[in-house]
C-alpha cells in the first residue's frame, strides 16, 4: 500500500464502449463508495492515454468500473498486468471470454450447464432470411447491457439490423419464462433476484429508475433457486473468474427445473444506484462502502 496514511485507489470509469454512460455512473458511486470506506481516490476517464496517466499516478489499486469492450473484454487488463498494478474483477482470459457470449456458452456447455440453442451468423444473413425458427434474439456476441438486442417473434420478418451491427451476431433461440439472476463474490453465491418487467429487461429496465422492479429474494421453488446458486458459482469457477461476477438465468416455470437455462456471466456487473449485484450484496448484510471494500482488497494481478 502506499506510504500515505489511505491506500490510493484508481476508480477507471467511461472509455469508448457503447456502455460508457453505465461505466460513468457506476464509477461515480464506486468512487464515492471508497472515499467513505476511507481510500484516497482518484477517478480516472479511460482513454488512449490511460497507461500513461496510470503509471503518473501510480496507485495501490485500481476499481475497474468499466463496462463493455475495451474495459471488460481483457484489453485494459492487459495494460493493469503490464503495469503490475492489481486491479478488481477478473483477469485477461476470463474477461475475454465471458464478454465473447457464444465461447461464454460453448464452456457453460463443457461444464454441463443448461443453455438454449444459438449460432452466429453474419449480419446480411439475418437481415435476408430466419436463420433459427422464430422466435428467436438477435445480439451482438460481445456487448453487455442489452445494448443492439432484438426479438423475432413468430410471424414478423427477418429483423432489419442497424447499421452499426457487427458482421458477426448472435442468434439464439427465444426462452421464455421469468428472468433470474445471482451475483458470485470470491467462493459464495449470494441469492437469486427476480427481476420483473412489463416487458423485454431491456437497457432502460435495467438502468432507469423504475425501469423494472427487483425481488429479492426470489419468491420461487427451493429447488430452482438452489440450482441457481449452484449454476452461479460452477459459471464463475468454469470461466476463471475472479471477484463479483453476476449470472443471468431464464426459467419457464411450467418445465420446472428443465426449464432453468444460463444466459450470460457478467465479469462487471453494474454498479449504479439500480443495479443488482450491489442489491444481493446489502441482502447478505453487506453496505455498498464494505462491498467495494472488498474489491479492492480482492485485487490482484493474475501474473
Amino acid at each position: 500500500m502506499s506510504s500515505g496514511t489511505s491506500p490510493k485507489v484508481v476508480v477507471l470509469m467511461g472509455g469508448p464502449s457503447a456502455e460508457r454512460e453505465v461505466s460513468l455512473s457506476s464509477g461515480r458511486e464506486c468512487a464515492a463508495a471508497l472515499r467513505e470506506a476511507g481510500y484516497e481516490v482518484v477517478e480516472v476517464d479511460a482513454g488512449p492515454d490511460v497507461a500513461v496517466r496510470l503509471a503518473d499516478i501510480a496507485p495501490d489499486a485500481v476499481f475497474n468500473a468499466l463496462h463493455g469492450r475495451w474495459g471488460e473484454d481483457g484489453a485494459v487488463q492487459g495494460i493493469l498486468e503490464w503495469l503490475r498494478i492489481p486491479y478488481t474483477h477478473s483477469g485477461i482470459l476470463a474477461s475475454a471470454l465471458t464478454l465473447d457470449k457464444e465461447r461464454t456458452k460453448a464452456v457453460y456447455r463443457a461444464h454441463a450447464l443448461p443453455v438454449c440453442e444459438s449460432i452466429l451468423a453474419s449480419a446480411d444473413d439475418v437481415r435476408a432470411r430466419h436463420v433459427l425458427p422464430t422466435p428467436y434474439v438477435v445480439k451482438p456476441f460481445n456487448e453487455g447491457s442489452s445494448v443492439g438486442i432484438y426479438i423475432v417473434h413468430d410471424g414478423d420478418p427477418p429483423p432489419q439490423l442497424a447499421d452499426d451491427m457487427p458482421d458477426t451476431v448472435m442468434v439464439e433461440a427465444f426462452a421464455p419464462g421469468r428472468e433470474l439472476t445471482t451475483t458470485v463474490m470470491g467462493e459464495k453465491a449470494l441469492t437469486v433476484t427476480d427481476i420483473i418487467t412489463d416487458g423485454w429487461y431491456d437497457y432502460d429496465a435495467k438502468y432507469k429508475p423504475g425501469g423494472s422492479r427487483h425481488v429479492i429474494p426470489a419468491d420461487i421453488p427451493k429447488d430452482i433457486f438452489d440450482a441457481c446458486l449452484d449454476f452461479a458459482l460452477r459459471a464463475h469457477k468454469a470461466l476463471g473468474c475472479r471477484g463479483a461476477s453476476r449470472t443471468d438465468f431464464r426459467w419457464d416455470e411450467a418445465k420446472g427445473l428443465d426449464g432453468l437455462i444460463l444466459l450470460e456471466t457478467n465479469t462487471q456487473p453494474g454498479l449504479t444506484p439500480t443495479s443488482l449485484t450491489p442489491e444481493q450484496a446489502a441482502h447478505v448484510g453487506m453496505s455498498f462502502p464494505q462491498f467495494c471494500d472488498w474489491m479492492v482488497k480482492d485485487a490482484s494481478c493474475d501474473r
